[in-house]
């Protein structure tokens, strides 16, 4: 019985070693790739950022001047204002980013 014991160990500590060094001869490669991706556009006309830089064009406008000089200053500064706040979040919807990804294969 001790023999048939010591066999199947035997048998079964051999067995395991096999699978050990054929996991162990498996290489595995990594390497980082850069991948450029595509970020959709939620606000393609721009609008929040034309209207949030117009109210704020305007209040500073609505500052200066008097009588016909502050109605003019408002919208002049609305106008101004709307311009800028459009273009600065055109310059901030890029649609295009990069991320680095890992990338193992095995031989």
């Amino acid at each position: 019985m001790n023999n048939l014991r010591m066999m199947i160990a035997t048998g079964l500590l051999l067995g395991m070693g096999v699978a050990v060094a054929d996991d162990a001869a498996a290489a595995v490669h990594c390497h980082d790739r850069v991948v450029y991706r595509e970020r959709p556009v939620q606000d393609h006309d721009r609008v929040v950022g034309t209207v949030a830089g117009a109210v704020i064009g305007g209040v500073i406008g609505h500052q200066f001047g008097g009588g016909n000089g502050k109605t003019l200053a408002t919208v002049g500064g609305a106008a101004a204002g709307g311009y800028a706040g459009n273009q600065i979040q055109k310059s901030h919807q890029h649609r295009r980013y990069r991320t680095v990804e890992r990338v193992c294969t095995h031989d």
